[in-house]
C-alpha cells in the first residue's frame, strides 16, 4: 500500500472567508472518494487553529500500488481540485511511502 499525505497552507485571506474557503476544499477533496476508484482511503484535516503560522489542511490517502498514485494523480476529477487548491493556496508538501 501506498500512503499520500498533502499539506497546504492558504494564501493570507481575512478569517471568515478563510473558514469558508477550507470547507470548500474539504468538501472538494471528500467527494474524490466517490470519483476515483483507485483511492483506497482518504481523510482530510482543518487545522484547529484557523490564523496558525503552520498549515492549515491535510490529505491523506491510501492507494493499492504507485501505479494507482499515478492513476489518481492525472484523473480529470483530481485536476479539477488541483486547479481549486492552485487558486488559493500559498505552499504544498507531500510525502509519498509504502506501509
Amino acid at each position: 500500500m501506498i500512503n499520500h499525505v498533502v499539506i497546504f497552507k492558504l494564501k493570507n485571506f481575512p478569517t471568515e472567508e478563510k473558514v469558508k474557503i477550507l470547507t470548500d476544499l474539504k468538501s472538494l477533496l471528500e467527494g474524490l472518494k466517490d470519483k476515483i476508484n483507485e483511492v483506497k482511503y482518504l481523510e482530510v484535516g482543518l487545522n484547529y487553529e484557523t490564523n496558525a503560522k503552520s498549515s492549515d489542511i491535510v490529505l491523506l490517502t491510501h492507494f493499492e500500488s504507485i501505479e494507482d498514485l499515478d492513476k489518481y494523480r492525472i484523473h480529470p476529477e483530481h485536476q479539477k481540485v488541483v486547479a481549486r487548491f492552485g487558486e488559493v493556496t500559498e505552499s504544498r508538501a507531500a510525502v509519498d511511502y509504502k506501509f
